[in-house]
């Protein structure tokens, strides 16, 4: 799997990360909303990896090409 998620993507990502965790942290997220919590470990996932299958599919990237490249 090649990097497909550039640095800014990562960031904004792990951003909704820590919005979706603490929401439900503080309890905001009951039931059925929890569910946002796979949406975060997806969303987590990315930012780690660099990789989103998403983009894949749509053939598509915002990581910035190589330097000298």
């Amino acid at each position: 799997m090649e990097q497909n998620v550039g640095f800014q993507d990562r960031m904004i990502r792990l951003g909704f990360v820590f919005v979706i965790m603490a929401m439900y942290l503080l309890g905001w997220l009951k039931g059925k909303a929890g569910l946002l919590l796979v949406v975060a470990g997806a969303l987590l996932s990315s930012v780690a990896s660099g990789y989103c299958p998403l983009y894949e599919q749509l053939g598509m990237t915002t990581k910035a090409p190589a330097k000298g490249h």
